[in-house]
């Protein structure tokens, strides 16, 4: 398969998920509002998605897929389909477990994640009910990581690319035409998330069947390939976590600036979530499987390759798009968000943070890259001891920066670390010898930078002064923002095209 075909596939399923989300958000908003029931019902639902992103989306997910493609390449499809059958009985018994416990124990987990809620009974016991609807999430979610695992590894990438899609069509379903049949009507919300990680299940199991990898129940916990997966797992669930400390204590700090500061770096990391979404999960994504195949075939010249590669394509992609963030900030700020009770000012401030984060798009993404480079020779430990390097890095720059950059400060701080990151990432990879840059890296480059510079003046003479996007109304600077962007994206691509670029360059067969 075509890896640019299917970098395009799982970007546009991230794209209709991500825009299929601000549908669900809205809908929400405009069904229940916000108040004590939703308050109750986000709660509920933050510990069993941030366990799926600990456990399920990132520390399994570097862990199997390696070890899996390892399997399929050296040790054949019988073994391969044993060790999917074990690691998903022992994972399926491991989750039943945890689910358990957390049903039972939700009135403690309530206590100790949102202590203020003790003083409202009514919402204390809401909020664990709802608790115990939405923790069996996890046990689908971590179901769900091992088909994707597998799918992605036998190439088949748009499958697992969709599912996100059915738990916000799940949301969508229960908000506008369930919640009246339920008492308090906001349960809807909490077995919208059941139903949704069950179909996200459900939709994966005919795929695996196609392929002959359809787990049945054969529990070993002491089979050799699961150790493996689950001495990887230890340091990858730290590595995970490292992220959500870094998000966590960026709060903190923000908590103690002037009202607003939290929102307005809300409001920021939104926007770059998007790019880092559709360009960065994208290409791990597609490149992990590829990666581990590789490196199990002992084709070290392929796998320097294919990061060489995915560098290349990274920072064709992701410069353009932090530049574009930086210049248009205003326009786009104020034509997503300036409405109601969002000021200019808010607009203002909030910019101020896009554009520090800007700094660090790139970084932010060839980690999802780089990083990938790690995991698929099984070595998880090297990232990790970044990550909590980065981190102490981070927080020694924000204490550095928020005195005189305030809010600001702290997106700089994130941004300048991912840089750090990606670079200490690019280095180990080349002091080991498993990544060796491809000739022609200089004109690229070169004909980069012009491409850039060209974007950068037509952003920057198209879009006006910022003073103008404050005053217009929203159909206004829908209408001027789409011609800008527009402008922008053609006259880069056209840029790259006169100085010799090619789609046919870029195109690579997966591993």
């Amino acid at each position: 398969m075509n890896l640019l075909r299917a970098l395009a596939t799982v970007s546009g399923m991230t794209l209709l998920s991500r825009i299929l989300g601000f549908v669900r958000d809205f809908i929400i908003a405009r069904v229940f509002g916000a108040g004590m029931m939703t308050d109750a019902f986000f709660v509920a639902f933050r510990l069993p998605n941030l366990l799926r992103r600990l456990f399920a989306e990132g520390a399994f997910s570097q862990a199997f897929v390696p070890v899996l493609a390892d399997y399929r390449h050296r040790r054949g499809e019988a073994e391969t389909k044993t060790l999917i059958d074990r690691v998903s009985s022992v994972l399926f018994l491991i989750l039943i477990g945890v689910s358990a416990l957390g049903m039972a124990g939700a009135p403690l987990l309530i206590a100790v994640t949102a202590p203020g809620f003790s003083a409202d009974a009514g919402k204390f016991a809401l909020t664990v009910e709802m608790t115990r609807v939405t923790f069996p999430y996890i046990l689908f979610m971590s179901l769900v990581a091992v088909a994707a695992g597998i799918l992605n590894t036998w190439s088949r990438f748009a499958l697992p690319a969709f599912t996100p899609v059915l738990l916000n069509l799940a949301f969508i379903g229960m908000a506008l035409f369930a919640a009246p049949w339920f008492d308090p009507p906001i349960m809807a919300l909490a077995w919208a998330v059941f139903i949704g990680g069950a179909l996200q299940l459900a939709i994966q199991l005919p795929a695996l069947a196609r392929i002959g990898m359809l787990p049945r129940f054969d529990p070993n916990w002491r089979d050799e390939g699961v150790q493996r997966i689950l001495k990887l797992m230890a340091p990858a669930v730290l590595g995970v976590s490292v992220s959500q400390i870094s998000l966590l204590i960026n709060t903190v700090f923000a908590s103690f600036l002037v009202s607003g500061s939290v929102s307005w770096l809300y409001y920021a990391d939104r926007l770059m979530e998007f790019p880092a979404g559709l360009l960065g999960a994208a290409l791990g994504t597609i490149l992990l499987p590829s990666l581990a195949k590789t490196h199990a075939s002992g084709d070290s010249a392929e796998f320097s390759a294919l990061l060489d590669w995915g560098l290349r394509l990274t920072l064709m992609l992701t410069l353009p798009a932090a530049l574009a963030l930086a210049i248009l900030a205003v326009p786009l700020l104020s034509t997503l968000f300036q409405y109601g009770a969002f000021s200019a000012d808010d607009v203002l401030r909030t910019r101020e943070a896009l554009v520090a984060y800007s700094v660090g798009l790139a970084g932010l993404i060839l980690v999802k890259v780089l990083a990938p480079g790690f995991y698929a020779r099984q070595d998880i430990r090297t990232p990790v001891r970044i990550a909590i390097f980065t981190l102490l890095l981070t927080q020694a720059m924000n204490l550095a920066f928020i005195g005189w950059l305030q809010h600001a400060g702290l997106a700089l701080s994130i941004g300048l670390a991912s840089c750090i990151n990606a670079f200490m990432l690019w280095r180990g990879l080349r002091r080991s010898g498993s990544y060796l840059p491809q000739a022609g890296w200089g004109g690229f480059a070169l004909r980069l930078l012009l491409a850039l510079l060209v974007l950068g003046g037509v952003l920057w003479f198209s879009a006006g002064t910022d003073a103008s996007w404050l005053t217009k109304n929203g159909a206004q600077r829908a209408m001027h923002l789409g011609g800008v962007v527009t402008g922008g994206i053609l006259a880069y691509f056209a840029t790259l095209w006169l100085l010799g670029f090619r789609l046919r360059d870029f195109r690579r067969r997966t591993a």
